[in-house]
């Protein structure tokens, strides 16, 4: 069984206003609504739950089907959130099966691209999509001056959905109680820590993060384009 997780619980200050990013609507709808959309309707994935406040529940159901297994608390950080949303999980799912996080504020994210990260191999514990830094990239260890220059292909932007085998991601996470799991800042982070098999794949350009106003404005062009 594949399972998604959709994080819907975060406050998204960033762009402004006075309701999460996730909430704000394009074409009358909530942008959760968009990656909630692919999921309920690709064929690989099985079960949906979501992390997201008691408030904006209603809203949220306006827009799910019948994969919805249940909604999760948000933690006091994006990986307690997550941990949440495990520990309901396993009341239904087995540890071989797959786990997927995904963003509520990533709308663009392909089924081709689901597809692919669902799809593990035996040897494999998770995959994340990723993209290859353009620029050069340098390390500031003050955050004022160049500290050295990295080697541009070494390093690699992450994006998501990540995929996970269930049973070993929820271990990592869980190993990282109490304090740890408070430092965490990707969805990956927990299983490199625990030593886990995490490959990467080629993500997509189109498969952005609405954080800012001018993401957002982006996608609204993009919804009004077609």
């Amino acid at each position: 069984m594949n399972i998604a997780v959709i994080l819907a619980g975060g406050t998204g200050t960033r762009m402004g206003g006075d309701i999460p990013k996730q909430y704000h609507e394009v074409a009358d709808r909530p942008i959760i609504a968009y990656c909630m959309q692919t999921l309920e309707e690709h064929t690989q994935i099985d079960a949906i739950q979501i992390v997201a406040e008691e408030t904006w529940r209603p809203l949220i159901q306006r827009w799910t089907g019948e994969k919805l297994r249940g909604f999760s608390k948000p933690g006091v950080n994006r990986q307690l959130s997550i941990l949440n949303a495990l520990e309901d999980i396993e009341t239904y799912a087995s540890s071989e099966d797959v786990v997927l996080i995904q963003d509520a504020a990533r709308p663009n994210t392909s089924e081709k691209l689901i597809s692919e990260c669902v799809r593990l191999a035996p040897e494999e514990d998770g995959r994340m999509p990723v993209l290859p830094m353009k620029d050069t990239v340098y390390l500031s260890e003050d955050g004022s001056r160049v500290s050295s220059l990295l080697c541009r292909e070494q390093v690699f932007a992450g994006q998501a959905p990540e995929a996970f085998r269930f049973g070993k991601y929820l271990q990592a996470n869980r190993a990282l109680l109490p304090d740890r799991i408070l430092q965490m800042n990707g969805s990956t982070e927990p299983a490199v820590l625990s030593g886990l098999n995490i490959s990467m794949i080629t993500g997509e350009e189109e498969n952005y993060k609405i954080t800012t106003m001018e993401d957002f404005n982006r996608f609204c062009r993009k919804v009004e384009n077609g």
